[in-house]
């Protein structure tokens, strides 16, 4: 018999959601079965698989063929990890808004790599004993959004449940904007607006495409943009994201005329193979909190916006761009 002893992290998950996470070796069906026949309990109690889970719960889960449970087998990369690099914008005890260097993976992919910017993180928080991995069960420090490997910018990471279901909530309805900075080739006319279309995500090839119609499988995107400076056949555009799709800033883009320097998926390898780049020269540059309803323990970063210290292609290109006046 194993047993788990419930958390501030754990509590509030249903039981099957818990046990998939703190149990990974165990298949969804096994849970869902074991919970039928009273193998896993709750507080020596007959449990069912949408049980709310309250801190200081006791979850026994009694399989005799079942190896013991190892909660972190999934998380171990962090381990690996000699000494945290981060680049922090901001930390407070909830929360980690961290500035990823363009070539760091967010989390590792199918050709599993342990040197990502989510490993750095929770060595870093396991390094200050900010985070116990021994003392949890399921929770690791996660993170709350992606950007692609290439692309540079503001990532934001929970260091609690907590944390990590509200900014989900807030993403989730559109209550954190996101600025980015990017370089496109031409500059586009007129200098500030709104493009829309649908985007057709083929997973297979990881590739996106645009409809102007709506088709089955297709998603709304609409970036809201600006020009902020113009120098020679290169223009830099100040881009807000109005929906989150796939590649939706570098699809959008390209599709309007205006490829990103340095996008060897969506742009023209001929204007990119002029200026040596081969990463998409786009940020992630600025978050802002603009919370429409209650945000709980997080009210308090309701109005308030954060801003990376430097853009390396805006060194590179429009150096006379003040990136704190923006």
């Amino acid at each position: 018999m194993h047993e788990f002893l419930i958390g501030k992290n754990d509590a509030g998950q249903r039981l099957d959601r818990f046990l998939r996470k703190a149990v990974p070796q165990l298949p969804s069906s096994m849970i869902q079965k074991s919970i039928r026949m009273k193998r896993i309990k709750v507080n020596r109690k007959r449990a069912a698989g949408d049980q709310r889970l309250a801190e200081g719960d006791r979850v026994q889960v009694f399989l005799r063929d079942s190896a013991p449970p190892d909660p972190h087998a999934v998380t171990d990369d962090w381990r690996r990890i000699a000494k945290p690099d981060l680049s922090l914008v901001y930390e407070d005890a909830n929360l980690l808004l961290v500035d990823k260097k363009a070539g760091v993976l967010c989390h590792s992919g199918t050709r599993h790599e342990y040197n990502t910017l989510i490993a750095h993180i929770q060595a870093y928080l396991a390094e200050k004993g900010e985070w116990q991995p021994e003392a949890e069960n399921a929770f690791a420090p996660a993170l709350c959004n992606r950007i692609d490997r290439n692309t540079s910018g503001i990532v934001i990471a929970a260091k609690n449940a907590d944390a990590l279901r509200i900014v989900n909530e807030k993403i989730k309805s559109r209550e954190i904007d996101k600025y980015y900075l990017c370089v496109v080739h031409g500059c586009p006319r007129p200098q500030t607006g709104v493009l829309e279309n649908w985007l057709f995500k083929d997973s297979v090839k990881n590739q996106v495409y645009v409809r102007e119609l709506p088709c089955s499988g297709a998603r709304t995107a609409r970036t809201e943009y600006r020009v902020l400076a113009s120098e020679g056949p290169l223009s830099l555009v100040e881009c807000h994201l109005l929906t989150g799709r796939t590649h939706q800033i570098r699809v959008q883009m390209a599709h309007a005329g205006w490829p990103l320097l340095g996008d060897g998926k969506y742009g023209s390898e001929r204007l990119n193979r002029r200026y040596g780049e081969t990463r998409q020269a786009l940020c992630s540059y600025r978050l802002c909190f603009s919370f429409l309803r209650g945000a709980e323990s997080l009210s308090y970063l309701n109005g308030k916006a954060f801003t990376v210290s430097q853009v390396d292609f805006l060194q590179r290109y429009f150096p006379e761009v003040d990136l704190s006046r923006l």
